[in-house]
């Protein structure tokens, strides 16, 4: 027995060491190259570098970074989990459970400039819906949506985040026991007690999960938003710029700066988003 479970060992290593050594190569070793020439700008020592990326311009790009991500992912978040909600609710048709499974694992991943460009051909200033909103008198300038200010880049990343949101939430969703419910009504719980005191906190940590997920998604979000507006002053799209070499003598490590701190904020948005997940399982699991 103990000689089996010894080479039981020795062929998981085998299976795991090529993944280790890829992880290691293309993720750990960038990112430990990075943090170093971030906190030794010019070959010395010093948080220079890590203060100026946190100036100026680059302080305004993480304000509408943050801002754009924010507002996608609370408006995904909440569409995302009334989608899940109506869905568990409904019985018929069943094909809709399953097709809808599809469409958002497909969306989900649906991004770049595919996407940017079928958003144009829509709310541009030469696309279907602008136009035919402007025959009605409907001007979508007038409320300031277009393909390249922040609502319009807004819409466009809610297309891959309320699927993204609705996949997360299913689960959690599903969790609910209806034996909670019909307890609750025997007990003499309304629906509307029933969710202030069960649903809704046992469905709290997946949600603030899936929230912090659709951040961090909105985030890093390049592509997209590089066609919608490539001179947007957004976290990802100054990275580009600096890297690309566009900078004054003595910032050349101003890019890895701002890398930094967007791995700095990732991994925190990370770590309480697993945090959240584990309180999740916790709950639905029981």
């Amino acid at each position: 027995m103990r000689s089996l479970f010894r080479r039981e060992n020795r062929l998981g290593l085998f299976v795991v060491a090529p993944f280790a050594a890829f992880v290691a190569l293309f993720l750990i070793y960038p990112t430990l190259v990075v943090l170093y020439k971030a906190v030794t700008p010019g070959g010395t020592l010093g948080t220079d570098a890590l203060q100026r990326a946190l100036s100026g311009t680059y302080r305004t790009g993480f304000i509408n970074s943050i801002a754009l991500s924010g507002t996608s992912a609370i408006i995904g978040g909440i569409v995302g989990i009334l989608l899940a909600l109506t869905i568990k609710s409904l019985q018929r048709p069943r094909w809709l459970h399953s097709t809808l499974d599809s469409w958002s694992a497909v969306a989900s991943q649906l991004g770049g400039v595919p996407l940017a460009f079928a958003f144009i051909a829509t709310i541009g200033t030469q696309g279907i819906l602008t136009k035919l909103l402007m025959n009605v008198g409907i001007d979508l300038k007038e409320y300031g949506v277009s393909a390249t200010g922040f609502w319009g880049i807004v819409i466009v990343y809610l297309y891959f985040q309320i699927p993204l949101m609705f996949l997360v939430m299913m689960p959690a969703v599903s969790g609910l026991k209806e034996t909670w419910r019909e307890a609750a009504a025997i007990m003499g719980a309304s629906p509307a007690r029933y969710w202030r005191a069960v649903g809704i906190p046992i469905l709290a940590p997946a949600a603030l999960g899936g929230i912090l997920l659709l951040f961090v998604n909105a985030f890093t979000a390049y592509a997209t938003a590089y066609v919608l507006n490539s001179g947007g002053a957004l976290v990802p799209l100054q990275i580009r710029f600096l890297l690309q070499g566009n900078v004054i003598t003595g910032e050349e490590d101003l890019g890895n700066a701002i890398v930094a701190w967007v791995i700095a904020l990732l991994l925190t948005s990370l770590l309480l988003m697993t945090l959240l997940q584990r309180r999740t399982l916790k709950w639905t699991s029981s």
